[in-house]
């Protein structure tokens, strides 16, 4: 069977509109299971520890990660269904709409989580606030004796 033959069918478009769904499902799932885990951990974090806060700000970021995950699965989702619908100016625009929004409420999400903005992540200076930031060669040679 060529190529033409199975579009023809249809076999492939319905597959694609398949698996479509199941990721779209996939992604609710994953929202759901990190609202639970996340809600569960808050409560065990702060019962054993009694420090509320701390339980609440590990909720939080457990939370916000299951949502990106969850918006980058409903994401692909909206990519595969549009491709399986037939091309109008209106549903390219609707996909371009949709992961528009998602990607901000995305990098909203990561920024909000993380404490600084995305391109900021890996620098010495933010990647461990807790400490030091590291010290440079040149800082570091002053420090050995002399031979």
């Amino acid at each position: 069977m060529s190529g033409a033959g199975l579009s023809e069918n249809g076999f492939l478009i319905e597959w694609a509109r398949h698996a479509a769904t199941v990721l779209e499902i996939f992604g609710v799932v994953v929202i759901l299971l990190a609202v639970a885990i996340s809600a569960v951990a808050y409560v065990r974090t702060g019962v054993s520890a009694g420090d509320w806060s701390k339980a609440y700000g590990g909720a939080r970021a457990n939370l916000g990660r299951g949502i990106l995950l969850g918006l980058e699965l409903l994401v692909g989702a909206d990519i595969i269904a549009t491709v399986t619908a037939p091309l109008t100016f209106e549903s390219v625009a609707m996909l371009g709409g949709v992961v528009l929004i998602r990607t901000f409420l995305s990098f909203a999400l990561e920024t909000e989580i993380e404490g600084r903005w995305p391109w900021r992540r890996y620098t010495p200076e933010r990647s461990a606030p807790d400490r030091p930031p590291p010290r440079r060669e040149e800082d570091r040679a002053g420090d050995q004796p002399a031979a």
